[in-house]
């Protein structure tokens, strides 16, 4: 290249590269940002109270014809239409703009009709957009009112190929009826909602007399009013709010004390602040409790249902209530602060207004949607009488006019000969060519007539109302009592000078523990966590301290919040709950469960049983050492007192086994023996009896054999993928299907279920699996404590004949005591939150 040639090139570079301070950019580029965030985002119209998203929502809901009283669409079909027309940012920021304006509890006036799950006041996320359905309600039909009549104006969407609002008509006070939140660069905004009755009566007020103080307006509009309800405490931060457009309230619940028969105190909050999520104000109390904190509280319950909010706290005798509900306001959001910030968009410009200067912009905005609705009207009706005018002249030479269609060869030529030959203009001719042979009959032409009368009267009374300012104020005046009458309701927040049963379980975290008992009655609950997963066969992790003399008896899985029934060797019964055993370290001896449950002192605990997912209809079936089975309706052991009850009949060398919920009537039981023998046979061979009835035979015992274990086959599962999983002492252990059992009558000897040698050991325990399952663990502890967690599937399926794989080694002089499965896990409807 010449160098003429690198020289233009350097010019033609140096002419497109222009120094500027870095400074300089930043500021420029960072004020062109702070300005489309305070415009075009965060900050509501002055006008309609609504920020574009909102605008844009409502609009395009409108657009669609979706009014109260049309059809349900689902959501992300709205969605995608305001992406697609209207706002192209993320579909969750326009689908959770519109879910908050369908929430009861967010929005004072709701303005969309939700149908679905749209969230909750305690947090809950909505469904996601394709399972919810939405429409506006009926108020926003007060917001889009007479949108086609020219009175606001409309400007280009983001592609410039469609029409958008720069606001809406609004005919609603929307900025102080649901209020608004934002914050934008460097400012933001926070104006409460409001009572319509309240704003409706300040407005007129204002209307009667434009001089009106804001003192004036208070005494219609007397502070915000929130859609949960609540108590404003104290005047002062609402008139600073009112006077200056900034302020603090102090917001409280709504709070009963009362005295229940047996003479114990509850608090009672029936209504929260505004925006407190119910479920974490719970939660805060149960820390507080939890932390000892606030140490006087015995109960927390929430009683709250689709007809309000209820939060029971129930407080310890001898403890002050008032005191307890001071604590409360202290420490947790029962109280709360809401800072006023009355910041709005007047012109694309966002200003700090008080009260009037609020309504008073309302008011203008009204004034012009009054005047252009007029000026369209009028217009229309003048355009209509200028029509009918040359409908009257055609009908008074209807003949001549009817010559002069058929001697013209076009509607062109006719239309152009009835302009030049009648003189009517072009709208009137055309107007006269598209008219139906039926209007020249009599009874026509008297409606034509009265039409044109009536345009006439109206075209006056238009044109009088453009030409009054009064007349135009007079019909907002009118229209707000009309809304007023319409939409109204009571105030929900009161307004004060001064401030002058779920059971305690809901301060326990629900988890999987493993419950563990020794002979001598120690027992303990641990975290299901604690215990890691190990392959089979090892030596297993020391879970228990055992004193002398005492071996770990069984092991449980169950819920820390579950209902335990408590069975002894006496054929008793007695109630607990998970988290009243204590929680102990993985190593730790545990507690005499007889300082929890009072038994007697030669009395022992022989089995365990949750009924925490047990329904009215279920049975407790009982089966005892030496193969005795009885049945019993589990709502006879509903209410148990401190000393327990009976629940079955033992014999002296008898003790019981097993105890498991059935239905009582399709289910399956199948037996197994500590020699290697099982019985299966039909739950319906064992009658339901008495709880003090000692039961039936269900299996026929060999001499020195004795029941180790039984477990109820479910009808409603496929047996196909059921299995029977049997561990013995010495810790091998096997899968076998269950199809390889048949089904006998009870009392028979049963069939062979594993094969017994002096290396295996008898049979601990056989339970039921299911093997679609295999994700799911088995926990196997021995008498000294050790415990050994592993999966299922890693434990081989084989015959009944068999004696299995080793599953665990115990030390020598231990042996297998207890065998337990984890909890299945239950499948959870899928919830996406967007």
């Amino acid at each position: 290249m010449s160098d003429i040639e690198n020289k233009n090139n350097e010019d033609i570079v140096e002419d497109k590269i222009l120094p500027i301070f870095i400074e300089d950019e930043i500021k420029a580029s960072y004020l062109d940002y702070s300005m489309s965030v305070i415009v075009s985002r965060a900050l509501p119209d002055v006008r309609d109270g609504l920020k574009p998203v909102h605008r844009r929502i409502l609009f395009a809901m409108n657009e669609l014809g979706m009014t109260y009283d049309k059809a349900f669409k689902k959501s992300a079909r709205i969605v995608g239409e305001v992406l697609g027309k209207y706002h192209p940012h993320g579909d969750s920021a326009v689908y959770n703009s519109m879910v908050r304006m369908a929430q009861e509890f967010n929005t004072r006036y709701m303005l969309i009709d939700g149908h679905g799950n749209f969230g909750s006041i305690d947090g809950d996320s909505a469904a996601a957009m394709r399972y919810t359905e939405a429409r506006m309600s009926k108020v926003t039909n007060e917001l889009l009112e007479d949108i086609n009549k020219n009175t606001i104006d409309f400007r280009k969407n983001f592609d410039e190929t469609l029409d958008e609002p720069v606001v809406l008509p609004a005919k609603l006070p929307n900025l102080l009826l649901n209020g608004a939140t934002g914050i934008a660069v460097g400012m933001a905004t926070n104006i409460p909602p409001h009572n319509l009755a309240e704003l409706c009566d300040g407005i007129v007020a204002l209307i009667d007399d434009r001089n009106i103080t804001i003192d004036g307006l208070m005494e219609h509009i007397k502070a915000p009013d929130f859609p949960t309800g609540g108590i404003i405490n104290g005047r002062q931060g609402i008139i600073d709010a009112y006077k200056t457009g900034r302020g603090k309230i102090q917001l409280v619940g709504k709070v009963d004390i009362k005295q229940t028969k047996s003479g114990k105190n509850q608090i009672i909050i029936t209504e929260i602040p505004y925006q407190v999520n119910k479920a974490k104000l719970i939660e805060k109390i149960a820390d507080l409790v939890r932390q000892k904190k606030i140490t006087g509280i015995s109960e927390l319950r929430d009683e709250s249902d689709r007809d309000g909010i209820r939060i029971v706290v129930g407080v310890k005798k001898g403890e002050e209530p008032e005191l307890i509900l001071n604590m409360l306001y202290k420490y947790t959001d029962l109280q709360t602060t809401f800072g006023i910030i009355m910041l709005a968009l007047v012109k694309n410009v966002p200003r700090i207004l008080n009260l009037k200067q609020i309504l008073n912009k309302y008011l203008e905005h009204r004034y012009e949607v009054i005047t252009r609705r007029t000026e369209f009207d009028l217009e229309k009706a003048k355009r209509r009488a200028h029509i009918l005018e040359g409908f009257r002249i055609a009908l008074d030479s209807i003949d001549e006019i009817i010559a002069l269609l058929r001697s013209s060869k076009d509607p062109g030529e006719a239309k152009e000969r009835l302009m030049s030959e009648f003189g009517f203009s072009e709208l009137q001719a055309k107007a006269i060519l598209d008219m139906r042979m039926q209007r020249l009959t009599g009874l026509e032409r008297e409606k034509i007539e009265q039409e044109y009368n009536e345009l006439l009267a109206l075209i006056t009374d238009l044109q009088s109302i453009l030409d009054s300012d009064q007349k135009k104020y007079d019909i907002i005046r009118e229209e707000v009592i009309k809304l007023k009458t319409t939409y109204s309701d009571n105030r929900r927040t009161s307004i004060e000078d001064k401030r002058n049963d779920i059971d305690i379980e809901d301060l326990i975290k629900e988890e999987e523990v493993v419950v563990t008992i020794t002979n001598k009655g120690y027992v303990k609950r641990v975290s299901a966590d604690t215990y890691k997963l190990q392959k089979r066969g090892g030596v297993g992790v020391n879970s228990t301290n055992t004193i002398e003399d005492d071996e770990v008896k069984n092991i449980y899985t169950v819920k820390t919040l579950d209902r335990l029934l408590v069975f002894s060797d006496k054929g008793k019964v007695y109630n607990i709950k998970v988290y009243e055993i204590p929680e102990a370290s993985s190593k730790a001896r545990g507690k005499l469960i007889g300082n929890i449950i009072d038994l007697d002192a030669d009395e022992n605990v022989s089995a365990i049983l949750s009924v925490a997912n047990a329904n009215k209809s279920d049975e407790i079936f009982f089966l005892t050492r030496l193969g005795i089975a009885k049945k019993t309706k589990l709502d006879m052991f509903e209410n148990i007192n401190k000393n327990g009850k009976i629940a079955i009949s033992l014999k002296d060398d008898d003790e019981l086994v097993f105890v498991a919920l059935s239905s009582g009537k399709d289910d399956e039981v199948f037996v197994a023996t500590i020699k290697g023998m099982a019985i299966r046979f039909k739950e319906t061979d064992v009658r339901s009896m008495g709880r003090t009835a000692g039961g039936v035979k269900a299996i026929k015992l060999r001499q020195g054999d004795k029941v180790s274990s039984a477990c109820i086959i479910d009808s409603t599962k496929n047996e196909k993928n059921l299995e029977v999983l049997t561990v013995s002492t010495f810790g091998f252990g096997k899968r076998t299907k269950l199809s390889e059992y048949s089904t006998q009558k009870r009392g028979g000897t049963g069939v062979k279920n594993f094969k017994i040698s002096a290396k295996t050991g008898d049979v601990v325990e056989s339970l039921l699996i299911d093997n679609s399952d295999e994700e799911r663990e088995v926990l196997i502890i021995t008498k000294d404590g050790t415990l050994i967690k592993t999966r299922i599937k890693q434990i081989s399926t084989i015959s009944r004949y068999t004696s299995g794989v080793i599953v665990i080694k115990p030390r020598l002089g231990d042996y297998v005591s207890s065998v337990a499965l984890s909890m299945e896990v239950e499948e959870e409807e899928e919830k996406e939150n967007e």
